[in-house]
């Protein structure tokens, strides 16, 4: 991976940083203590240096899509991080993603969690959520994913 300036290696060296502390809140604690740093002001355009340092550790996709998370409100795009199941008879998986992904990335899952963006006010008013003000907010009501056409 050939990083281009200084923005594109400070969003590299974030990225590698917020996850580490993901993980370790994650481990010590689950989603209620997640807290992930804030990015260096940097342009939004160094997203993919992000993603890429993300793939290329191999993390979770809970840890991928927090960090992604933090990263897209800051710069304007908040978007709620979503975990969903699969049915314990097609064999229990779970998957976490970001509102707004491919249809692909939640593609046969079941929405059962949701947390709000940093900062973000949580949707009480948005169907099938409940009020509160955690970050973590649980569905009422799980919702099927379906792919859009």
């Amino acid at each position: 991976m050939r990083v281009k300036g200084l923005p594109s290696a400070r969003a590299m060296w974030w990225a590698r940083r917020a996850a580490r502390q993901v993980r370790t809140d994650l481990d010590g604690g689950g989603l209620e203590q997640l807290v992930v740093p804030p990015p260096p002001p940097l342009p939004r355009g160094c997203r993919r240096w992000v993603a890429a340092v993300l793939r290329s550790r191999g993390d979770t996709c809970l840890v991928r899509s927090a960090v992604l998370q933090a990263w897209d409100a800051a710069h304007g795009r908040p978007r709620d991080l979503i975990i969903g199941v699969t049915a314990p008879r097609d064999g229990f998986k779970a998957h976490a993603w970001l509102e707004g992904d491919p249809a692909e990335a939640s593609a046969g899952y079941t929405e059962v969690s949701r947390r709000v963006p940093p900062g973000a006010p949580p949707a009480a008013d948005s169907p099938g959520r409940s009020g509160g003000g955690s970050g973590h907010e649980l569905l009422d009501e799980p919702r099927k994913i379906v792919p859009r056409p």
